[in-house]
């Protein structure tokens, strides 16, 4: 099979994809277009999709492709950007010769997925670190199984049950390293069941559609509207046997899944033997009420829930949690041990202890107090003086959308750049099968410092529209 496409660069890019298997093929010519230099370092690539319909093959099958040549360092990829040609190495320049510096510099990091990592509770952790090893077992420093240790675990489920309505026992609990890693698990343990597809929401991050689209699986996507995932829509989709949701708070659209389809979708996974993947993005702030239970508590026998202390800690930490039902359990466990059965010793015994002393709950407690003055004061500054745009969603979470003029996202976003403002349009975060319905801004507000912060607002108000 051979394809000609326009690259980004105006030139003519020829791909032979040989072999008995389009990905390997597509895969193949990718690395001979680099290694000739016709892709040069740096080069954007197509989106899946497009290339997908210029080749005339599936846009799962360059979207694995895509992956894999990320995974063997070919490719990059990161949020909210496109996947480009790996830079390699090459021969560095004379001392005398000046590096020249980055146009955009970032001043101001207003991008959505982290917390202050100031607030991180250092002396807190310190204390609980020093209590857990003064009291730790000997075996707990030896090689440990897939689920994690048992004394998190047992952490974990009288905090979930207390704080997020979450069921379970702690045999259910499985320690991960963040949501990313669960869903790695999780995507090949659907995979391994014959699961067709896994339906995703039409906003949500590129790199969890990522996971599941590299084992093969079709993510097709339900729209999103003020009630969150449409998932009456699931009963259109057959070859579906799980759906991805952020039911609590939609990332990044801000909205709670209304308790009717929150209904629905429990009544489609019995019905249909299908499972709900619950992403508790962000879950625990709530700054107008107090948080929504989570979904798991409605049925956990179809509902897996999956949890993180990336948000209301630090991302640094590599902790993550699922709570799995009996009948995938044994499987993710296998699929687990045989790839990455250990996670660090010290962080889960220091996390236990953490929450078990009750200091995670005194950190939730002030962050959501922090995170709240913030979110106040960034609705206030943009109705002073962005009176063109409008925040929408929740008063949760970490970041705020903001839907701007139709046709003004992009430009936006890219003046923002020349103000060393980092930040992402909603266009960074959709489906590729979702239409382009709205112009917004999904802006963090956790990152900048409390001396930066009102310099960050100041700026961000002067590129707004």
């Amino acid at each position: 099979m051979r394809a000609e496409w326009a690259s980004s660069l105006s030139e003519d890019l020829h791909l032979d994809l040989r072999g008995p298997r389009l990905r390997d093929g597509l895969m193949e010519a990718l690395r001979d277009a680099i290694r000739t230099g016709r892709l040069a370092p740096g080069a954007k690539l197509p989106s899946s999709r497009t290339l997908g319909a210029d080749l005339g093959i599936a846009r799962n099958t360059v979207a694995q492709a895509y992956a894999e040549l990320v995974a063997e360092g070919w490719l990059t990829a990161r949020q909210g950007a496109a996947t480009r040609v790996a830079p390699r190495a090459e021969t560095a320049p004379a001392p005398s010769v000046p590096k020249p510096a980055s146009r955009h510099r970032i001043v101001h990091d207003l991008r959505p997925g982290q917390p202050d990592l100031s607030a991180f509770p250092r002396a807190d952790w310190l204390k609980a670190a020093r209590r857990a090893l003064a009291v730790a077992p000997d075996d707990a420093f030896g090689y440990g199984g897939p689920y994690g240790r048992p004394e998190l675990r047992e952490a974990l489920a009288e905090y979930l049950a207390r704080t997020r309505g979450v069921r379970a026992h702690p045999d259910q609990i499985m320690i991960c390293t963040g949501t990313s890693h669960s869903l790695i698990v999780l995507a090949e343990a659907l995979k391994q069941r014959e699961t067709p597809a896994v339906a995703v929401e039409a906003y949500g991050l590129q790199v969890h559609r990522a996971h599941l689209a590299k084992v093969g699986l079709d993510t097709p996507q339900l729209p999103v509207d003020g009630d969150g995932a449409m998932v009456e829509r699931l009963n259109d989709l057959p070859d579906v046997g799980a759906v991805l949701l952020t039911p609590s708070h939609q990332f990044p659209t801000g909205v709670a899944l209304h308790p009717d389809r929150r209904a629905a979708v429990v009544d489609w996974a019995r019905r249909t033997g299908g499972l709900v993947l619950e992403d508790d993005y962000d879950g625990e702030f709530r700054y107008d009420r107090s948080p929504v239970g989570a979904m798991q508590g409605l049925d956990p026998e179809h509902v897996i829930y999956l949890g993180t202390s990336s948000k209301a800690l630090a991302p640094g930490l590599r902790l993550g949690w699922m709570v799995l039902p009996p009948r995938i359990a044994r499987l993710a466990a296998e699929i687990k041990g045989e790839r990455d059965p250990h996670s660090g010793v010290l962080d889960q015994l220091t996390m236990a202890e953490f929450i078990t002393s009750g200091s995670y709950d005194r950190h939730i407690r002030a962050m959501r107090l922090h995170y709240r003055r913030r979110r106040d004061q960034l609705v206030a500054a943009l109705a002073e003086h962005a009176p063109n745009t409008r925040v929408t969603g929740l008063s949760a979470g970490l970041q705020v959308l903001v839907d701007v003029p139709s046709g003004e996202e992009d430009a936006v976003v890219q003046g923002s750049a020349w103000q060393g403002l980092a930040m992402h349009g909603i266009a960074a975060f959709r489906h590729p099968d979702a239409p382009a319905d709205r112009d917004a801004l999904v802006i963090g507000f956790s990152t900048p410092s409390a001396s930066a912060w009102s310099g960050a607002l100041a700026a961000l108000c002067r590129v707004l529209p």
